[in-house]
């Protein structure tokens, strides 16, 4: 099951809001593709927040592009930062990137993004979204995905197993 961003937005409004700052704090971030080995593959990418949610841009016929449209599957991680600290924590995104070959989508998208043409588009429909932070002496993960409400996970620093937060 897939969501569009907008979507997740309105069922998620709090979460929404600090994932998407998470992502737009850097211009570059993490891609994961399934190669047509079934093996991962990891490259950069950048990763632009419009029309109602991410999109992803990438040069003609580059790997991570052929392996979209083999297999939508992808993992998305933001940039971690210049250093340990990573003061507004972690997030990710899972989904399937539906590719955009609509002419006046892709043209619109190159002006207003300022992307060189031509290239390939793809839209986010999402299938989970994590945020990770650290509150207290707690490791917090939210963790989202479709038809479900959000669920928190905090573990301690210490030996205490980790805990659900009750619903609500």
């Amino acid at each position: 099951m897939t969501t569009s961003w907008a979507d997740f937005e309105t069922a998620e409004p709090a979460l929404a809001s600090a994932v998407r700052a998470r992502f737009e704090r850097y211009r570059h971030h993490v891609l994961g593709t399934v190669r047509a080995d079934g093996a991962p593959r990891l490259t950069g990418l950048e990763v632009t927040f419009r029309a109602g949610g991410p999109w992803l841009g990438m040069m003609p016929n580059s790997r991570k592009a052929l392996d979209l449209r083999r297999d939508p599957r992808f993992a998305l991680y933001a940039n971690p930062g210049p250093d340990e600290t990573m003061p507004d924590g972690d997030a990710r995104i899972g989904g399937r990137a539906v590719e955009v070959t609509d002419p006046a989508v892709l043209a619109r998208f190159a002006e207003e993004a300022g992307a060189p043409e031509p290239f390939h588009l793809f839209r986010a429909d999402l299938t989970e979204v994590v945020r990770v932070t650290v509150e207290g002496d707690d490791l917090v993960l939210r963790t989202w995905r479709p038809g479900r409400p959000v669920r928190v996970l905090r573990r301690g620093t210490g030996d205490e197993p980790p805990r659900a937060d009750p619903p609500g």
